[in-house]
């Protein structure tokens, strides 16, 4: 299994509801090999977290490569998260 995991600083003026659609956009989503996909904003329990995390398994690195090259996936990438981040982190593993 391959474990997704994306954390995004958000700009100072980014809509929480635009955040919200972004986030229910990436949970939307029905790609084949996708085991479970969590999504949140930051609870807001210590100073300087990022804005937001996606957490997303995959049954294999094919299922994860199948998804990061999904066009939908990436125009939500592009359209509804470009705008409101400011940077954007992630990182794959074997869990």
């Amino acid at each position: 299994m391959i474990r997704n995991v994306v954390v995004g600083r958000l700009h100072p003026d980014a809509d929480p509801v635009a955040v919200d659609a972004a986030l229910a956009a990436i949970t939307a989503l029905d790609l084949p090999g996708r085991l479970d996909c969590r999504v949140g904003r930051d609870a807001g329990l210590r100073e300087g977290a990022w804005g937001f995390a996606i957490t997303s398994d995959w049954a294999d690195a094919e299922a994860y490569r199948a998804y990061d090259l999904d066009a939908e996936h990436n125009r939500i990438r592009a359209e509804l998260f470009g705008p409101l981040c400011a940077e954007i982190a992630r990182v794959q593993f074997a869990a």
